[in-house]
């Protein structure tokens, strides 16, 4: 498995090559960019290209991207709504699709092996017509990133849209042969189980997001800070056929300085043997 790590810890600063230079140095073999615009200005070419020339100079690979949750710069608190291409609005599922297109265009500049799509925000619920938005939205932007040669992976969130169960259905129905699954261990803990999650998805699983919480609220813990069993959990992972990199995902602490990220994420990466 590749040692990745998301820029998501980040997520409060302007992303820069010293930050990229920082998740290196914590023994990251590739990257995942979180698509904020505050954050990762993906429609500022100088600030993509700027990102671009430092992945080409360096080992470290642009494994994924993380779509945009927000299209403003200030993470929905100027009031804008959340990118949702399920919405039931049409209006805003164009909104949702264009502005994730915005981002996919970074892959013009690095070569980006993933997006990660959320399907839906929290809590939105399974019905006939989530699964036919579901699948318009895949099938539009699977056309969008072929070329660019991003592959779309779903992500298992706090909505029963995506419980395990019909995210398979939804790549069943739709024949979405290049389409797999980020399993998110920290949103499989908090819902039905990982093991569970595991066993579901696991022909589908191509790259997993790693962080801890206690089981009941999404709290991107460093792993080893909850109550998640590690050594269990990472053994689940590793009987998954395709899955190829390990991605911590962290949140974001003000106290936290990019040598501590540094040294933190290389104890991790230890601690899961990877």
């Amino acid at each position: 498995m590749l040692r990745a790590i998301s820029t998501h810890i980040f997520l409060r600063q302007r992303l820069h090559p010293g930050l990229l230079e920082t998740l290196a140095k914590g023994g990251a073999q590739g990257i995942e960019i979180f698509a904020a615009r505050q954050h990762f200005d993906y429609t500022s070419k100088p600030h993509v290209k700027e990102l671009a020339l430092w992945f080409a100079a360096n080992p470290v690979e642009p494994f994924s991207m993380h779509m945009p949750m927000f299209g403003d710069t200030e993470m929905g608190r100027s009031g804008a709504p959340g990118v949702n291409v399920v919405h039931p609005e049409k209006s805003r599922r164009i909104d949702a699709m264009d502005e994730v297109k915005r981002a996919l265009e970074t892959a013009e500049e690095m070569p980006l092996r993933y997006l990660i799509l959320h399907l839906g925000q929290r809590e939105d619920m399974w019905s006939p017509r989530t699964v036919e938005h579901a699948m318009t939205a895949i099938e539009h932007l699977q056309a969008f990133a072929r070329p660019l040669g991003v592959k779309l992976l779903l992500e298992n969130i706090e909505n029963e849209v995506t419980e395990s169960l019909h995210l398979v259905e939804i790549i069943r129905i739709g024949h979405f042969k290049d389409v797999g699954v980020c399993l998110d261990v920290g949103h499989a803990h908090i819902g039905g189980g990982i093991a569970a999650a595991v066993a579901e998805l696991k022909p589908l699983i191509r790259s997993t997001h790693l962080h801890d919480n206690h089981g009941q609220k999404d709290e991107h813990l460093w792993p080893g800070d909850g109550t998640i069993a590690w050594t269990e959990t990472m053994q689940e992972l590793r009987t998954a056929p395709e899955l190829s990199a390990a991605v911590l995902e962290i949140n974001y602490l003000p106290e936290e300085t990019p040598e501590h990220v540094a040294s933190r994420a290389a104890e991790t990466f230890k601690k899961l043997e990877l």
